[in-house]
Parts: C-alpha cells; sequence; structure tokens
C-alpha cells in the first residue's frame, strides 16, 4: 500500500482508534506525542479518515470507520522490518486472516469500537470535566458515545449509580437548560437529571 501519509498522521490515526473516543489535539501531543500539523490533519479530513470539530479554541479529532479500515489495512499490508521476532509476525499473520474476515461481514469498524460502555462513559466524562466528582452536563456526555443505543446508556448509568461510583442529580437552575439538555435527561424517581459526576475508582 503507497504511504501517502506523513508518520504523524498515521499515529494519530493508530491512537484514535485504539482509545476508540473523540479526543482533543491537546491530549494527542501530551499523551501520545503526536504533533498533527494542520497540512496532515486536512489531508485526512479530505479522505474522509479523520473528522475534526472545533469547540472554542479546541480542535476535536475522531476517527471514522473508514479511517479504522485505513488503519487495519496498513497493519496488514505493512511490511515488518527484516529484525522483527517470531511473536510479531505470527500477530500479522493473524491479523491478515482476521481483517479480511471481517471487513467481508461488514464488522470490521464494530469490532474495533468495541469496548465496556461504563468504560467509554468515564473516558467521555473525564475528557469532558475537572476530573471526579466534577458535574458534567448528559447533553455533552450522550454524543460522544459512539452511537451508543439510549436505553444501553441509560441502563448502564443507573447501575453506576446503584453501584455508587456515579451521582445523577437534577439541574437547579431551570432557566439554563436547553432543549439538548431535556432531550439528554434521564428520568429517575419521577425527576429528569441533567448532570452526573462519577466517583474514582
Amino acid at each position: 500500500m503507497p504511504e501517502k501519509y506523513a508518520t504523524s498522521a498515521k499515529s494519530a490515526l493508530m491512537a484514535l482508534m485504539l482509545a476508540n473516543r473523540e479526543m482533543p489535539n491537546t491530549e494527542l501531543k501530551s499523551t501520545y506525542k503526536i504533533t498533527l500539523l494542520p497540512k496532515d490533519r486536512d489531508a485526512l479530513n479530505r479522505d474522509k479518515l479523520l473528522e475534526t470539530l472545533k469547540e472554542g479554541r479546541r480542535l476535536i479529532h475522531k476517527i471514522t470507520d473508514r479511517g479504522i479500515d485505513w488503519c487495519m489495512t496498513h497493519l496488514v499490508e505493512s511490511d515488518l522490518p527484516g529484525r522483527v521476532g517470531p511473536q510479531a509476525r505470527v500477530n500479522q499473520e493473524l491479523l491478515r486472516r482476521v481483517v479480511p474476515f471481517l471487513r467481508e461481514r461488514g464488522l470490521l469498524a464494530e469490532a474495533i469500537r468495541s469496548r465496556g460502555l461504563e468504560d467509554l462513559i468515564r473516558q467521555v466524562y473525564l475528557d469532558l470535566g475537572d476530573g471526579y466528582q466534577d458535574w458534567v452536563r448528559l447533553a455533552k456526555v450522550r454524543p460522544r458515545l459512539n452511537g451508543a443505543d439510549r436505553n444501553d446508556v441509560d441502563e448502564t448509568l443507573l447501575k453506576m449509580v446503584k453501584e455508587g461510583s456515579a451521582h445523577l442529580v437534577p439541574d437547579s437552575n431551570r432557566k439554563v437548560l436547553t432543549e439538548e439538555d431535556h432531550a439528554a435527561a434521564i428520568r429517575v424517581g419521577g425527576e429528569d437529571k441533567h448532570l452526573m459526576a462519577i466517583e474514582e475508582s
């Protein structure tokens, strides 16, 4: 497969695929030491491997299903260095068998994106807030859950509340509630809850 993207661009795609969530540009740099230059980011966006949104002054990246497909093809078709050991070669051979199987059945992106919903909720919560026990709006959390079914999300949230690892409360200032807040609320005990907080595990 021809190399058409910069190393930083390919690394960014891989990091986003493994994280399976939206990620601020600053986190790519601080956590993964990846500097995604504008021209490289634009190339990924143009080819629909990456979606980049602007929130205030922050750039938020999200890999697309097409981006996941590109990453897996890159992993399968890339030549391994000559001095790589047998384990890496066996792992690549496994990928060469599994990836086409999932791709032919339209399951490749779903398989990569699959992860525990509670883990995903926790990660999104931490990305949006100022750490554990901070109150975050459900209207901000729900759109970042990779299209997870609302009922599944609600069940997971209620399970976390029952276990004491999460808390849900209404926003007492009804005047600030938006349509998004009303739509994202979860009804518990006859009352709509708009805010959530998670305890450190």
